[in-house]
């Protein structure tokens, strides 16, 4: 039975609340792990996992648990990578699903785009969560669990 795993540090409380409802619903584990407390209902299949605030705790945490066949929902393409190394499936809270065929270009074009802020270049930050992106998440998320989780 595989796992969800989110990289609650910077999870949408929208997107959150899409992942608690599709662990419900399909009986799966769900993990949030953050290096602060994750307001969650009371769930058996909702669990909140705190780390100390040290550079990366989480992602290391989410590393050292993460099995084949477990899904990582984050957005952090270091990470990601990890993750798809141990076996693992990713998906951003956008629905975007990272893998062996796109994952080294992205966390290249991050890596890129890291070199021209720290030059003094203005690039931007990434944009709003909207309900276009809520509805992509919420569709891919349902999809995966439809292929991958058991019905209670």
């Amino acid at each position: 039975m595989p796992t969800l795993w989110v990289d609650a540090d910077a999870c949408p409380k929208v997107a959150r609340d899409i992942i608690v409802r599709a662990a419900e619903r399909t009986a799966t584990l769900a993990w949030f792990v953050a290096n602060h407390a994750v307001p969650l209902p009371p769930s058996k299949w909702v669990r909140s996992l705190s780390v100390s605030h040290g550079f990366d705790a989480a992602d290391n945490e989410i590393v050292a648990r993460i099995e084949p066949g477990d899904l990582l929902i984050s957005a952090d393409l270091p990470l990601a990578l990890e993750a798809i190394d141990k076996g693992a499936a990713v998906m951003t809270t956008r629905g975007e699903n990272l893998d062996r065929n796109n994952i080294r270009a992205r966390v290249q074009m991050r890596d890129f785009m890291e070199t021209l802020r720290s030059s003094g270049e203005h690039t931007g930050g990434p944009k709003g969560y909207s309900d276009a992106d809520r509805r992509e998440f919420a569709n891919a998320l349902d999809r995966w669990l439809a292929k991958n989780a058991r019905k209670p």
